[in-house]
């Protein structure tokens, strides 16, 4: 079957546009190397986002392998298709291994460099360079762990051109199962011998070891675990989540009973599949897919005239990657201030309170939702936000 040469140009070109662009990280050789080779010679995949999609913002993905390989399949293309789902640019940052001879501080240069790259070029590329992220897994998760701690390390070694003038600092980290601690029981000894080779001392692995390199600088950061993990217990995100508190740095961590090592977004698991939503989520509503400007808000809802005792109204911007605003009603009075207030412009309201406030009402759970201020009411129910309105009353007719 022969095909049309305008219907072969395209397939041509579709094919072409789903191959990422390799991208050398020093052109002109990187420091330290021992070769030319790939494996001397760190470089980053590219999956831009599609431009009708894009939002603007970027990620480096730091896969896994305990500094001895790359799971660059699960925790790199997948994930950057995923972040692609999302309109987020993804770069897979395929790092230097201390299998091939090359140890710490390698790997931090090597991802100070990519973060400080995907800054660099983001406004020749449409991105915003103040909404870079890092998501890492495994021994990818230290990596992504030392970027977000170690940012204003300057290696010996490091190159001193443009790119190494910007902040290597991510916007946001999120360590997936990380290796995060060196020096303690629940290190992994196969990521602490092939990040600082096998002459290191105790002083080398303590400084590695991120959840004591916190600092109230450390960007906001997510964290996905498994209980059942055996390789890398749960011990080393909860170390560096609760060093996270410590700091007063926003951060968000999620534990889930089953599930071993190495599950990297487990998209069609039932269970562990609900993950990738919550990262979603978090970044959504930190306004890392869209910076939104929000506004304080407060106001008062009844239903049927009389005062909701308790219940929720949900603000969704007509946006999908702007916030979505949430404020817990007692008493029937809400208060959100601007930090976590709705987006400014069309709102899409729901209202959920208690089946008690409604005689004669029924319930499974004992909550009634309804996104219609009366009963006849047709269409959205659309809420329309200015700086200037900082009270919102609503008396809602419900059944």
């Amino acid at each position: 079957m022969h095909l049309p040469l305008t219907l072969l140009l395209l397939l041509t070109a579709t094919l072409h546009a789903a191959e990422p662009e390799k991208i050398p990280l020093w052109p002109q050789g990187a420091p330290g190397a021992k070769g030319t080779e790939d494996k001397d010679q760190p470089f980053l995949l590219a999956w831009p986002a599609p431009k009708a999609t894009a939002t603007g913002a970027a990620f480096v993905v730091c896969p896994g392998g305990g500094y001895g390989g790359l799971a660059a399949d699960h925790e790199g293309t997948q994930v950057a298709r995923w972040l692609n789902g999302l309109g987020v640019s993804a770069y897979v940052l395929h790092y230097r291994l201390g299998t091939n001879g090359y140890h710490y501080p390698i790997q931090l240069m090597d991802v100070q460099r990519a973060v400080r790259w995907v800054r660099a070029k983001a406004p020749e590329h449409g991105r915003d360079p103040a909404r870079i992220g890092i998501i890492g897994f495994s021994a990818g998760g230290h990596l992504t762990s030392m970027a977000a701690t170690l940012f204003d390390e300057k290696p010996a070694a490091m190159t001193h051109d443009d790119i190494d003038q910007l902040s290597a600092r991510p916007d946001v980290a999120v360590p997936v199962y990380p290796v995060i601690s060196m020096s303690d029981a629940t290190a992994h000894q196969g990521s602490r011998k092939n990040l600082l080779g096998p002459d290191h001392t105790e002083d080398q692995a303590r400084h590695v070891s991120t959840q004591l390199q916190v600092t109230p600088n450390t960007p906001p950061t997510f964290l996905f675990q498994t209980d059942q993990d055996t390789v890398v217990p749960a011990e080393n995100a909860v170390a560096f989540y609760l060093a996270c508190r410590q700091n007063k740095v926003p951060a968000e961590l999620h534990i889930y009973e089953p599930g071993p090592h190495g599950v990297g977004l487990s998209l069609g698991n039932p269970v562990l599949g609900s993950w990738p939503g919550h990262l979603r989520d978090w970044l959504r509503n930190r306004g890392f897919l869209s910076p939104a400007p929000r506004t304080a808000i407060k106001g008062s809802v009844k239903i049927n005239g009389t005062p909701v005792s308790w219940g929720f109204l949900v603000f969704r911007p007509r946006d999908p990657s702007a916030p979505v605003a949430t404020a817990r009603i007692m008493k029937g009075n809400f208060k959100l201030d601007a930090a976590n207030g709705p987006a400014l412009g069309e709102n899409l309201l729901t209202l959920s309170y208690s089946a008690a406030d409604t005689p004669g009402a029924t319930s499974p759970d004992g909550t009634l939702t309804t996104s219609h201020p009366t009963p006849d009411h047709q269409g959205d129910w659309i809420q329309t936000l200015t700086p200037e309105q900082a009270d919102l009353h609503l008396d809602v007719q419900h059944k």
